[in-house]
């Protein structure tokens, strides 16, 4: 049977605009939930942290960063000024977001994180998706079908998103080339950034194109899954080269279910369990009661062998998906 909690992760996607929201409740504890951009996975986290905002009765302040780091810490500022007791942040680097939310932290502000590490002691508790077994989990799907397919010899390209968020993409690629060179009949011929549709589709075609003998790509994430489908039709290979990728999103699903036999896997994140687990934890942490510091995420394997599973997933997420566009 499906894992009830819904999977999905847009890890990497096209930035819609800012959207600064308040449910205030007076007297309560103030809580800022500051994602990195508008995409469906952090729609469904932000989903996450307003039910449990108002399951646990605290006032919550919603930021975007938009993928830009002066706006992560001009966003910081504002919460530090607004004093709020709790930041639960998708922080854009391990780095370079450590030092506004170490100001935060000196001033009595509990840090939570989600999404992406961060290189300090200032956190108070840390969510995590386990971005290696996203990677993982698809190369064993892979490993598994070029030993069916192709006798354990295959040709892979790789998209990825290093120039992007180099910590998470280097997780998941280094996850997935794990399982896939257990075989010895595989060679990695290609490995580029391309995170967006339209910049996987002329990628992964341009791969195709100087590759001919690639029969497997792999991307980490859901803009570089979508473009690498849509580039293996449009080059004609469908039934020639398969894609596996990560993320889960009905495009995604519907990649899945499709005849064309192009998309095999994809593994994704649980964005509304991340997003209600930062914020519980962050009210936990507020009330001196006990809390985990750490909590690792599985992820969630959809597989074209398995289409009862993908309609039954595909249930559970147009529910969220209903509840996020509200």
């Amino acid at each position: 049977m499906i894992i009830v909690f819904i999977a999905l992760l847009s890890g990497c996607s096209r930035n819609e605009g800012d959207k600064n929201k308040s449910t205030a409740v007076p007297g309560k504890f103030k809580i800022a939930g500051i994602v990195f951009q508008e995409d469906q996975f952090f729609r469904l986290v932000q989903i996450g942290m307003k039910d449990a905002a108002l399951a646990y009765g605290v006032e919550l302040l919603e930021g975007n960063s938009d993928n830009k780091p002066d706006k992560e810490i001009q966003l910081v500022n504002t919460y530090i000024t607004n004093k709020v007791d709790a930041i639960v942040i998708a922080p854009l680097s391990a780095t370079a977001s450590v030092a506004a939310l170490k100001r935060a932290s000196e001033k009595g502000i509990k840090i939570v994180i989600h999404n992406n590490t961060l290189e300090s002691d200032v956190i108070s508790a840390a969510i995590e998706s386990d971005q290696r077994s996203l990677g993982v989990e698809s190369g064993k799907a892979a490993r598994k079908y070029i030993e069916e397919k192709y006798h354990g010899k295959a040709k892979i390209a790789i998209l990825a998103f290093k120039s992007q968020l180099p910590e998470q993409s280097n997780a998941r690629s280094d996850g997935f080339k794990s399982e896939v060179n257990k075989l010895p009949g595989v060679k990695i011929i290609a490995e580029q950034d391309a995170w967006l549709p339209e910049m996987a589709i002329k990628k992964a075609g341009d791969i195709l194109t100087a590759n001919p003998e690639v029969n497997i790509i792999w991307s980490a994430n859901e803009g570089g899954t979508v473009g690498s489908v849509m580039a293996v039709k449009n080059t004609g290979k469908a039934g020639k080269v398969a894609v596996f990728g990560t993320d889960i999103t009905d495009q995604l699903m519907g990649f899945l279910l499709s005849d064309d036999n192009i998309l095999q896997a994809v593994t994704g994140q649980r964005p509304f369990d991340v997003g209600y687990q930062a914020v519980e934890t962050a009210v936990k942490i507020l009330k001196n009661e006990k809390f985990e510091k750490k909590i690792i995420m599985p992820g969630v394997l959809l597989t074209r062998e398995n289409p009862q599973n993908i309609r039954e997933f595909q249930v559970k997420y147009k529910e969220l998906v209903a509840k996020a566009s509200k």
